[in-house]
């Protein structure tokens, strides 16, 4: 029986990640800074089917145990987030920590290494076609201490793939569908259309996957990926208008009103964010990053990663259900 571990196993993609490596038959062993809360995976650690391990990716001591005797190893632990109090948080999670994990597994002999980058980091201030898997963005493109992060991160496990070392990438876009207990800001978005507390929207360009799709493309990478090559993860793409046009079909409330312009949006980030380093300490909606990677063209091609993966995903409409149902039945519509 082969052993997987999965940093970042309890986030809104390892969850799913961790879930069907254990409907495969696989043990796995799961790096996360967060109590297992799920029940299923509690059943799944009484068996022994899962362990679950509480500690930082940042920590040489507890990552150079985790990744003895792991076949293969699933790098998703990081910080997610486009703002944070503490900026250097980024670095120390998203590079260093990164870092950490990537050399250890190598020097441990896992046979495959998979990073889960970012699709954001692939943007360019000017961008003519869409984004495919093979682009080339100068680290002056770059936006924002997240972002940058990212990027460096991604930088090293190509580098190290390209030198012997068995690491694949795998960038997704912005994955929707049941189980963000961290509400990420895809998943926020739609909760506030629900709520009726978004019509307004800036015009701004994204891509959305299923996040079971991401799951499964991931553990496919694993399997078929080449080392030092970067496989991309999206399904389709769209506006912000046409994604709340399509909350509005599915739901039945009212759709998107006005258009907020470009420097309104970055003001208002501005403020929420002075407001958020000042006062609050708590994520500020819009964030500055957000917003400037809302002005760039954020379409993508990745219909080459995904031949060659062999992953078909399924229906956009289908996850934005599930998103729904899920944020329902979890007491976030009330």
């Amino acid at each position: 029986m082969a052993l997987y571990l999965v940093t970042g196993g309890g986030g809104f993609i390892g969850s799913h990640l961790t879930r069907q490596l254990l409907d495969r038959g696989d043990k796995v062993r799961v790096l996360d800074i967060r109590a297992c809360e799920d029940p299923d995976f509690v059943v799944c650690i009484q068996k022994g089917q899962l362990d679950w391990v509480l500690g930082d990716i940042r920590d040489i001591s507890t990552v150079r145990e985790f990744v003895q005797g792991a076949d293969a190893v699933f790098h998703l632990a990081a910080n997610p987030r486009l703002w944070t109090r503490r900026r250097g948080d980024f670095h120390s999670v998203n590079m260093v920590g990164s870092r950490i994990v990537l050399e250890e597994a190598c020097l441990a002999g896992c046979r495959r290494v998979v990073h889960c980058s970012t699709e954001s980091i692939l943007t360019r201030q000017v961008q003519d076609d869409p984004i495919r898997p093979d682009q080339v963005v100068p680290k002056r493109d770059v936006v924002g201490p997240y972002c940058r992060s990212k990027y460096q991160a991604e930088v090293l496990a190509l580098s190290m793939g390209r030198s012997g070392h068995p690491v694949i990438v795998v960038n997704p876009t912005l994955p929707i569908g049941p189980g963000d207990s961290s509400l990420t800001p895809p998943t926020r978005l739609i909760r506030d259309f629900c709520l009726g507390k978004r019509r307004e929207y800036i015009h701004a360009e994204l891509n959305l996957i299923d996040v079971r799709d991401v799951a499964r493309g991931l553990v496919l990478a694993m399997e078929r990926g080449v080392p030092g090559r970067r496989y991309l993860l999206g399904s389709e793409n769209m506006t912000v208008y046409d994604l709340f046009k399509r909350l509005s079909d599915i739901t039945k409330l009212p759709g998107p009103r006005y258009r907020i312009p470009y420097h309104i949006a970055l003001l208002a980030a501005l403020c929420s964010e002075l407001a958020a380093d000042l006062v609050t300490g708590t994520e500020p909606e819009p964030s500055i990053t957000g917003v400037l990677l809302a002005r760039r063209r954020m379409v993508f091609d990745a219909r080459e990663s995904l031949a060659e993966l062999g992953l078909i995903p399924e229906s956009v409409d289908t996850a934005l259900i599930n998103s729904i149902d899920w944020l329902r039945s979890n007491g976030h519509l009330r």
